[in-house]
């Protein structure tokens, strides 16, 4: 068996992106917890792991990898038992690949614009603009599964467990869906997606976070 290394934190959505796509191969991996609240990442001895300061770091018998979609790919590439979860066929690899670089450069981008000033910059409610914004791209995912099962075809891909492990956080705070039935059906159908369970322990531990640091219960409760 292969000796994986997975430099990992719980809350951290990306960290869970990588352990998600090693549940969905079913490769084992070790996971080493860097702590993320007492700076563990800027310690000497991970800087040399990952000179980016930042989670997840994946080390397969000396070959180190960083970036939780290119470790995701590297995975499925590598270690899937068909070419289900990350085709080979250029087309439907390439839609697969789009989902991707969708939940990086639109999904992930609005999700930070939201909770980082309320974890690192004293913040105490979620500005309107910005819940409207990711709402936006929330009506987008909703078409692409409009169209089909899981957002990039009828198969579970890692696009699926990424982009689970991405918005699972936020979701955790209460987000309203409502208005997206199809996100609503898929995110339900993903509670059968290897490492749901350790997903959402480390999504509670991102909501709790922000969630301490919202002023009010009706700041919560008008997510």
């Amino acid at each position: 068996m292969p000796e994986i290394k997975l430099y990992y934190y719980p809350a951290s959505g990306a960290a869970r992106i990588a352990l998600m796509a090693a549940r969905l191969v079913d490769v084992p991996v070790q996971l080493k917890i860097v702590d993320l609240t007492k700076k563990e990442q800027y310690s000497e001895s991970y800087l040399k792991i990952n000179p980016q300061h930042c989670i997840p770091a994946l080390d397969d018998d000396g070959f180190i990898l960083t970036e939780s979609r290119a470790i995701a790919c590297y995975l499925a590439d590598k270690y899937g038992k068909d070419d289900t979860i990350y085709p080979k066929d250029v087309k439907m690899r390439a839609i697969v690949n789009q989902r991707l670089y969708f939940d990086s450069s639109n999904l992930v981008v609005k999700m930070k614009a939201i909770y980082y000033p309320i974890i690192y910059g004293g913040e105490t409610e979620i500005k309107e603009n910005l819940k409207e914004d990711f709402n936006a791209s929330l009506v987008i995912l909703d078409k692409f599964l409009e169209e089909s099962e899981w957002v990039a075809g009828e198969n579970v891909t890692i696009a699926d467990s990424t982009i689970f492990a991405s918005v699972s956080g936020l979701f955790g705070l209460g987000w309203d869906i409502s208005s997206y039935p199809n996100i609503q059906r898929w995110f339900k159908n993903c509670a059968n997606l290897p490492g749901y369970e350790e997903n959402e322990r480390g999504a509670k531990m991102f909501a709790e976070a922000v969630k301490k640091n919202l002023k009010s219960k009706s700041a919560i409760e008008n997510i």
